[in-house]
């Protein structure tokens, strides 16, 4: 028997920690007084009534942390209505774990007016002891007109204030996003929501609701529309639910895009109609002889033995199988945020259905208007997700539409700049660019003696790679994911570079440079001592200008004099200044490590450097080069960061609105002293909301290590 939960402290009763993230995607942990539920997660829904799966079994035998059941239907059932408020939810149901309760809205969709009021059913979940109870909103249709849909809105809005009120901190409460099919009114409806409050009380989690027709009817493009445009105006620092959503095939694209939480009663549905869920899709077992799909629960019959059981019999067979299936698709979507692979598993599974993949163009093409919330929470997905990653970068049809490769490139085409000196002391912009085409990575070793010798017989010379995701200068021939792409890159025939690179030339201020296309050849070289030692700095400069946001100018200033130790096989392992580790290279994906020296010097070039430029509290450079975002943090919080502490959610003032997930950033006090440095582990917005979790893992803390700061840690 597995043991039951432990209630989380009081203090952190409702927060929202996450642990690990890829874009969107994000593995989190809620905290309740049933225990910890750790996202993404689906919650089976269990009506009291018709047990195909006895509650107990979803958490011995299935690992469900969670279910979610109806209080209406408990309300209207005098026996269990008494039971319920006597014994508690929990008891009634006879589950140690979290329980969510639904509030009665389905039922009016499906039958009409229930007889209950605002106040009441909330209050009701109260007295039952439920860990997520549901305010009574207004179900929006999807062929409801806009006035109807306006008015579903603002009516669930009005409700807000006196549910909250009702629950009294009692219970966590779900504030529902409703808005049909209008983008606008799904955004105002998650504007109004997350800002609904009495006194102190907010909604903990916020689920998409009026979203079952369009499963029903597979239109799933509008479905992923309406994800997105509530989610732009949702808070980061509370789980977004998708209410009704459970089969697997959709999790992975859902997941991808943002959701947290899901529940469905289509394990036990899909059962009782003889239907088998997959990854890929559904399974009607009345004419199958083998099975399509494979799961612990069915690998022991056949499908005609289990067409010949008793009705009862099949369907809990069935509902096992589709338990099992839908508990392993969430795990392989959460390995796959650990990963950073989220995106290409929802590729994968939009080539399962036809209108599973519309949905998935539909995002990766862009929204027909930019304008619209998909569109902008679509961006700021992207800009929300690290563009370097250690992995292969599968190839595929859609890889350039990966959020990450969209935000490498566009990094790249904003913050790379030509150099602005040459290997041979020369100065003045380039006199030709060469494009190399063909080889494959490590481009170092297949195309280096090709580029020596055109570095040598020009030395300003601007040498670029094309790649299968465009092109990137040979400076970071190293960087993913440009050197992952994991197939076959075939052979490229075209010699004119007419049309081909012009957009990315002009973008990169390459435009009116003659280009040459040139393919690697295998002839003997000499090593050219200063090409190499040149080729290297170029390097750290661009890649501090790409990831950081160092303008070159800095780069090349502070990079002045450096000294490289390598590897055995002759690569950049550490870069010193004035024998002080300054950074280091990372073999494995092409980005940097800072170390304290590199930090502080970086730190110092930017406070001196600061002009008018100002984006939020900031004052910049310029908006191309901003530099390392910083994070303010609170005076509690010095002494503990500065030893080299993480700095955790709730003790941050502001952020640099331009902080990438995954990349450098400082660590500052309120006057701009430098007191750490590390990995931004969020996004600025969430580090203004979040209470609970790392928001940046601290490398180096910048502050002396004495006595008076240990003992202030210490205490």
């Amino acid at each position: 028997m597995k043991p039951s939960p432990v209630p989380c402290r009081p203090q952190d009763l409702g927060k929202f920690e996450i642990v690990q993230r890829d874009g969107a995607a994000r593995l989190g942990r809620l905290f309740t007084n049933h225990g910890i539920l750790e996202t993404p997660a689906l919650l089976p829904v269990v009506n009291p009534n018709i047990l195909t799966i006895e509650p107990r079994s979803l958490w011995e035998d299935f690992g469900f942390k969670a279910l979610i059941t109806n209080s209406y239907v408990i309300w209207k059932h005098e026996k269990l209505r008494d039971r319920a408020v006597n014994e508690g939810i929990h008891e009634l149901l006879d589950f140690p774990g979290v329980v969510m309760t639904d509030s009665g809205t389905f039922q009016s969709y499906v039958y009409g007016d229930i007889d209950v009021s605002v106040e009441e059913i909330v209050k009701f979940q109260c007295d039952i002891g439920v860990d997520i109870g549901t305010m009574l909103d207004v179900f929006g249709r999807p062929d409801m007109t806009r006035e109807e849909i306006e008015e579903a809105v603002q009516l669930t809005a009005e409700r807000a204030k006196p549910s909250l009120k009702a629950a009294d901190s009692r219970i966590m409460l779900n504030g529902p996003v409703q808005g049909g099919l209008h983008q606008d009114l799904r955004a105002q409806s998650a504007k109004m929501m997350a800002q609904s409050t009495s006194g102190h009380n907010g909604f903990s989690v916020h689920p998409i609701g009026g979203i079952v027709p369009l499963m029903e009817s597979q239109r799933y493009r509008e479905l992923i529309q309406a994800i997105l445009s509530s989610s732009s105006n949702l808070p980061a620092n509370r789980p977004m639910h998708i209410f009704g959503c459970g089969h697997p095939m959709l999790f992975p694209m859902c997941i991808a895009v943002g959701a947290d939480l899901f529940d469905s009663a289509a394990y036990a549905l899909f059962a009782k109609d003889g239907r088998l869920l997959s990854e890929e899709g559904t399974h009607r077992i009345e004419s199958m002889k083998e099975w399509p799909t494979h799961s612990t629960h069915i690998s022991g019959h056949t499908p005609e033995q289990v067409r010949s059981m008793s009705k009862p019999d099949r369907t809990r067979l069935l509902a096992m199988h589709n338990l099992e299936v839908t508990q392993r698709e969430l795990a392989r979507c959460r390995e796959a945020v650990r990963s950073g692979s989220i995106w290409s598993l929802a590729e994968r599974r939009s080539h399962s259905s036809p209108y599973l993949r519309e949905a998935f163009l539909e995002i990766i093409n862009g929204q027909s208007d930019p304008e619209q919330p998909s569109s902008i929470r679509m961006q700021s997905i992207i800009r929300s997700t690290d563009p370097v990653r250690p992995s292969s970068e599968p190839l595929s049809d859609d890889i350039l539409s990966r959020p990450h490769i969209i935000h490498a490139k566009s990094l790249l085409l904003q913050r790379w700049r030509p150099p602005g000196s040459w290997h041979d002391g020369s100065t003045g912009p380039p006199s030709r660019v060469i494009v190399m085409k063909d080889g494959n990575p490590p481009w170092r070793t297949s195309q280096w003696p090709t580029v020596q010798r055109a570095l040598a017989e020009d030395p300003r010379t601007v040498v670029l790679i094309d790649t299968q995701i465009g092109l990137v200068p040979f400076s970071l021939e190293d960087l993913s994911p440009w050197c992952r792409i994991e197939g076959s890159f075939g052979q490229k025939t075209e010699d004119a570079v007419a049309g081909h690179y012009a957009a990315d030339l002009e973008t990169m201020g390459l435009g009116a440079v003659p280009v040459l296309v040139m393919r690697p050849e295998d002839a003997e070289h000499e090593q050219n001592k200063s090409i190499s030692d040149w080729m290297e700095r170029c390097s750290l400069v661009d890649k501090l200008a790409v990831l950081c946001g160092v303008s070159p100018t800095i780069g090349c200033e502070i990079t002045n004099g450096v000294r490289i130790r390598r590897s055995n096989t002759n690569r950049p392992v550490n870069v010193y200044r004035d024998e002080a580790h300054f950074l280091s290279p990372r073999l494995n994906d092409g980005g940097i490590s800072l170390a304290l020296e590199g930090a502080r010097a970086i730190h110092n070039s930017m406070k001196l450097g600061e002009a008018s430029d100002v984006v939020g509290e900031r004052k910049i450079m310029n908006r191309d080069h901003p530099g390392i975002p910083r994070v303010t943090i609170h005076p509690d919080a010095v002494p503990y960061v500065g030893a080299g502490r993480n700095v955790m959610h709730g003790f941050i003032l502001k952020a640099d609105p331009w902080i990438i997930v995954g990349q450098p950033c400082l660590v500052v006090d309120s006057d701009d002293n430098l007191i750490a440095h590390g990995i931004s582990n969020a996004t600025s917005d969430e580090m203004e909301l979040m209470l609970k979790g790392v928001a940046v893992k601290v490398r180096d803390g910048a502050l002396p290590k004495d006595g008076a700061n240990n003992a202030a840690i210490d205490s």
